[in-house]
């Protein structure tokens, strides 16, 4: 009997949390064609997605970029607004590792957006910090500041290190 998709997204989750990225993404390849195939459009892009993160944790962002490209907008027209974030910051991830700043940017700034509508701060604050990061490596200190302090704001419980870098970031503005 041939494996189901959902069997595949489960076997993928596995070899994933064991590090065994490479074998997590043929996984998730294969749950993916499986609920395309059963014509079920949003299981099959979140299985991409899952991919996708997989191909960047192996190292391979040209990859990870081609498994993300395109779930955000089935995701929006399902109105699934937590997962297009989701892509889009997936997609940004894969554009950063290939040093594509540029494109990476507006791809982390609309899924900031996104996240803060969901109400999923912590997300938000995340992306904003891969934002931050972009702009040092580019060495636009004064735009990786108010990023960073846009990061710490975004925080739902910051940390004492966070206040106090809240704090002086104040200063740098």
């Amino acid at each position: 009997m041939e494996k189901q998709p959902h069997e595949f997204a489960e076997e993928g989750k596995r070899a994933f949390a064991a590090g065994h990225y490479a074998e997590a993404a043929r996984a998730f390849e294969e749950a993916s064609r499986g609920f395309a195939l059963g014509g079920d459009a949003l299981n099959a892009a979140e299985q991409d997605n899952n991919r996708s993160v997989s191909r960047l944790k192996d190292k391979q962002p040209g990859p990870a970029l081609e498994a993300a490209a395109g779930t955000d907008k089935i995701f929006e027209a399902a109105g699934d607004t937590r997962r297009q974030a989701m892509a889009l910051g997936n997609q940004a991830a894969a554009l950063e590792a290939l040093k594509r700043f540029e494109e990476a940017i507006p791809l982390y700034e609309r899924s900031a957006q996104l996240f803060d509508q969901t109400g999923e701060r912590e997300m938000r604050s995340l992306v904003l910090k891969s934002v931050a990061a972009i702009r040092l490596k580019q060495g636009k200190l004064n735009q990786a500041g108010m990023d960073m302090l846009g990061s710490l704001g975004a925080a739902e419980k910051p940390t004492l290190l966070q206040r106090i870098l809240k704090f002086l970031l104040r200063f740098k503005s």
